[in-house]
């Protein structure tokens, strides 16, 4: 089979690209600039140079596909990049769904997100719940304008479209801003954690994995969370500790506390820092056969990766 995927030097997208190259699939992947190419070519993976932006460049590598999986996405927390934001997420999804409409290709992924449903205040949502139109940061309301008013949309139109929805994704190699409190603990400079913070933390390799399930599996018109177990931040840390022996922070300040915070700083960070996003993968679990592995088995290995690249790069200088 052949499949094009958009993102593919991307966190997710570079797993998905490795996993279908490892089962004996073509991949062939636009990237923004050669320079990005990262180790794809070395996989065997077709490179084009294009962007889901540009409608125009995305016909040719898409042509006589099997498969598209568009996974690529703007994703940054505290950054008021309204117009990328936007075009890349929203305008770069119609983009790669219509030329997919265009070219009459068969099947394809979208890779959505449990942040469509913003805070979903401790309780741990399915497929069916669609959260009202208020959102705590500008990439939840990106991927929730996508995801309805977009991808929902052509569906209906007959769009042969399975969709997916992540949730934390963890494992060595991530740069998201989760990653960034990753190596705040592990630096010792991590001097708080709300103790309300729930996520459902899915390594990369499995959330890669739950994309080709979708592909292979997943029935046109239906939604898949493939996420993994929800834990609080809190507890995920000690999981960490567990393994690494380094403490976590003993200040765990109240959701009243982070919502007055974030009120008065207008932060992106501060409000999402006391919410949880969460959902259940019971439908992909039955459906699909997803199956993530537990946050004990997957973080240990995780953070003792980044310790060793902390340490690499502290004696480099």
């Amino acid at each position: 089979m052949r499949y094009f995927v958009t993102g593919a030097t991307g966190f997710i997208g570079s797993h998905v690209a490795a996993q279908l190259r490892a089962r004996g699939d073509e991949v062939v992947a636009i990237v923004r600039s050669p320079k990005k190419q990262s180790l794809l070519p070395s996989l065997g993976v077709e490179v084009v140079v294009g962007d889901v932006i540009d409608r125009d460049s995305l016909r040719t590598p898409m042509r006589g596909v099997d498969g598209v999986f568009h996974i690529a996405g703007w994703y940054k927390i505290g950054v008021k990049d309204r117009r990328t934001a936007l075009a890349t997420n929203v305008e770069g999804t119609r983009n790669v769904l219509s030329v997919m409409q265009e070219l009459g290709i068969r099947r394809g992924v979208y890779t959505s997100t449990l942040a469509i449903f913003s805070d979903t205040r401790g309780a741990i949502r399915d497929e069916s719940y669609r959260s009202p139109a208020r959102w705590l940061t500008l990439y939840d309301e990106s991927k929730w304008r996508a995801h309805y008013e977009v991808a929902e949309p052509m569906i209906r139109e007959g769009l042969p479209l399975t969709i997916v929805l992540p949730g934390a994704v963890y494992g060595p190699g991530d740069t998201s801003p989760m990653h960034d409190v990753w190596v705040e603990y592990l630096s010792r400079k991590l001097r708080a954690v709300p103790k309300t913070t729930a996520l459902c933390f899915g390594h990369v390799d499995d959330t890669a994995q739950g994309h080709l399930l979708a592909m292979d599996k997943g029935k046109s018109g239906e939604s898949y969370i493939i996420a993994g177990p929800p834990h609080t931040l809190v507890e995920a840390i000690a999981i960490g500790s567990h393994a690494t022996g380094i403490p976590g922070p003993s200040s765990h300040p109240s959701r009243g506390m982070i919502r007055f915070l974030a009120a008065l700083t207008r932060n992106e960070r501060l409000r999402i820092a006391a919410a949880t996003y969460l959902g259940s993968n019971a439908k992909a679990h039955r459906e699909l056969g997803f199956a993530p592995r537990p946050l004990e088995g997957g973080l240990p290995p995780t953070l003792k990766d980044e310790l060793e690249r902390l340490s690499r790069k502290a004696a480099a200088g």
